[in-house]
């Protein structure tokens, strides 16, 4: 039988904020007088599909003020949509085709560092498989990013890019076109997130259907 055992009096002290955190939690659970909590226990009906960046500063409840069974999540670094990944294209495919989402939101950030890290040349781990992806998107617009001498900048107008790359990424899947084929209610989006500010950056990227995407990414 597996026991816990924890040297380290900080470790332990890390791990029990958390489940001090989680009792108060349930306290609000149980005062809640709506019947909400009780009612997300027999399942969930979200309207909105939030692919995001793990970066512990943007969690997507709190950024859109929403309750728990409101916004169904993805998150890896740098807010990625990668054909290949089965991980994304599970989550995508449960949230289009049987939570029945409406929005489908690509969330970057300004300051990521996995898009700061891909404009370097340093190898940083196993991590640097993952960045390729986005290099691919500095590669499709090195000229423009390459004209911007200020780094922070650069670096913003790359998550914007990346944020639309992902977008594109989005609606070429089968699982997206499919959808659309089915009904005329699901849009995908891209925003970026101002840390500082906390406000959602609308970067009017918005597709509701396959045109636009061109002749070889729209299915026939």
């Amino acid at each position: 039988m597996y026991k816990k055992h924890i040297e380290s009096p900080e470790l332990q002290a890390g791990f029990e904020k958390i489940l001090e955190g989680n009792k108060q939690w349930m306290k609000l659970v149980a005062e809640d007088t709506t019947g909400r909590y009780q009612q997300l226990a027999k399942g969930q009906s979200p309207e909105i599909l939030w692919i995001g960046c793990a970066d512990s500063r943007v969690p997507a409840n709190q950024i859109t003020n929403t309750l728990p069974g409101e916004v169904f999540v993805h998150r890896n670094i740098a807010n990625m949509c990668v054909h290949s990944d089965m991980n994304m294209l599970s989550v995508l495919d449960y949230a289009v085709n049987v939570l029945k989402v409406k929005h489908v939101i690509v969330a970057g950030h300004y300051g990521c560092g996995g898009v700061a890290a891909s404009l370097s040349r340093k190898q940083f781990g196993i991590i640097d498989n993952w960045l390729c992806h986005i290099k691919d998107v500095y590669r499709l617009h090195s000229e423009e990013i390459d004209a911007i001498q200020d780094e922070e900048k650069k670096v913003n107008r790359l998550v914007e890019l990346n944020v639309a790359e992902q977008v594109s990424n989005l609606c070429s899947t089968s699982i997206i076109q499919n959808a659309w084929k089915e009904r005329d209610d699901l849009a995908v989006h891209g925003v970026v997130i101002d840390i500082a500010t906390g406000k959602i950056v609308d970067l009017d990227i918005t597709f509701t259907n396959s045109e636009g995407l061109g002749k070889v990414l729209a299915f026939a």
